[in-house]
């Protein structure tokens, strides 16, 4: 199979800009709010002004102004924590583990 793009991993990273709500997996605590910047079919990147430890599980929601891009509903795992180099935010990287089904 050859592709016809740079990309060299498995699922095209889609840029994005839409509000992120979140919290620990399992969790009574509040949702936390961040910005997504981009997803893929594996996984994900958004910004937070809290840092997350990394292999930290969480329960994600996103939902896109747009109706053209569907909400998101699931389980991801912190696989990389960066500081923003402009800016006091954090960098999430997370990997998709469980996609929720909401009945839609």
């Amino acid at each position: 199979m050859t592709r016809e793009y740079d990309e060299k991993r498995d699922f095209i990273r889609i840029d994005i800009d839409c509000e992120i709500t979140y919290k620990k997996a399992d969790s009574d605590e509040p949702a936390v709010t961040g910005r997504v910047a981009n997803l893929s079919g594996r996984g994900m990147m958004f910004i937070s002004d809290t840092e997350l430890d990394k292999d930290t599980l969480l329960e994600v929601n996103i939902n896109p102004s747009n109706i053209l891009t569907p909400a998101l509903h699931a389980n991801v795992k912190v696989v990389r924590v960066m500081k923003q180099r402009h800016g006091n935010g954090y960098e999430i990287g997370a990997v998709i583990k469980e996609i929720y089904d909401d009945g839609e």
